[in-house]
């Protein structure tokens, strides 16, 4: 779904919509990062992880 460059002989079809959509996944997943204990995943349960980024994702949305 990543548009080709300009300069390519034969140009790829690809969708404007799903593109944005992958683009705010990656944003997300950006901001994700810059929370240290995410990022370096601390926790070693994967309930206590995923709790970890549910709070994340609630915090970097209400903001």
């Amino acid at each position: 779904m990543i548009p080709g460059r300009h300069s390519r002989k034969t140009p790829v079809v690809y969708d404007k919509e799903v593109y944005k959509q992958r683009h705010k996944i990656e944003i997300m997943f950006g901001r994700l990062k810059d929370w240290r204990r995410i990022a370096m995943r601390y926790d070693r349960c994967a309930h206590t992880f995923f709790s970890a980024i549910c709070l994340a994702v609630i915090v970097i949305f209400y903001i």
